[in-house]
């Protein structure tokens, strides 16, 4: 079933990437449609479903030329919540009311992912909707955009963990079976793994 919901997509592209030992976003991946990025494949994957797109990078992170707004951090290091924020609050000023928030990492992600979250966030007016299997996917759910405030008390506050919010508002969370829609490549070897997949 799919949901009338319109989303807006923040893509977090900005990580450190310690265990990959080098920037993830610009890793070349082998997609359906020739040689890529995981970031372009990222944003041609979410872009199906959201629009406008919002990238948010590192300062002075090297990216490719894409279909999608770049917002850039202002400092380095300080995980994925303040990143987040900075995303929610674009959408906002665009205009909407929520938005798919997701890692830069997932690949394999498809829209059906995002349609089974879109439409409980439509019906039950929670803050945040994630996909559970056996663990929470903070980095690929959908988040009101209103929600930007709250992280800013946090952040100020000294928190740096998506969980953190998590905690702190509504969050309701869908069943789903592990599939490679929610896995994240972490090494080299996870992204060698991967059969070229098609779009959805």
């Amino acid at each position: 079933m799919t949901s009338s919901l319109p989303l807006a997509a923040v893509l977090l592209a900005g990580g450190a990437s310690r265990r990959m030992g080098r920037d993830k976003a610009t890793l070349p991946f082998d997609g359906p449609n020739g040689p890529t990025t995981l970031v372009e494949r990222m944003v041609s994957i979410v872009s199906r479903r959201c629009d406008p797109v919002f990238v948010i990078a590192a300062p002075g992170q090297a990216l490719p030329e894409l279909r999608a707004s770049v917002l850039r951090d202002e400092v380095r290091g300080v995980g994925p919540l303040l990143a987040t924020g900075r995303g929610l609050r674009a959408a906002a000023d665009a205009g909407f009311s929520h938005a798919f928030v997701c890692a830069v990492d997932m690949p394999e992600l498809t829209t059906e992912v995002i349609e089974t979250l879109a439409g409980p966030a439509q019906r039950l007016g929670a803050d945040i909707v994630l996909p559970w299997d056996g663990r929470d996917h903070y980095l690929a759910g959908v988040y009101r955009t209103a929600l930007h405030p709250v992280i800013d008390d946090l952040v100020a506050a000294g928190a740096r963990s998506m969980r953190a919010l998590v905690d702190a508002v509504d969050t309701q969370r869908i069943v789903m079976p592990e599939q490679a829609a929610l896995t994240n490549v972490n090494t080299e070897a996870d992204l060698a793994a991967i059969v070229p997949p098609r779009l959805h």
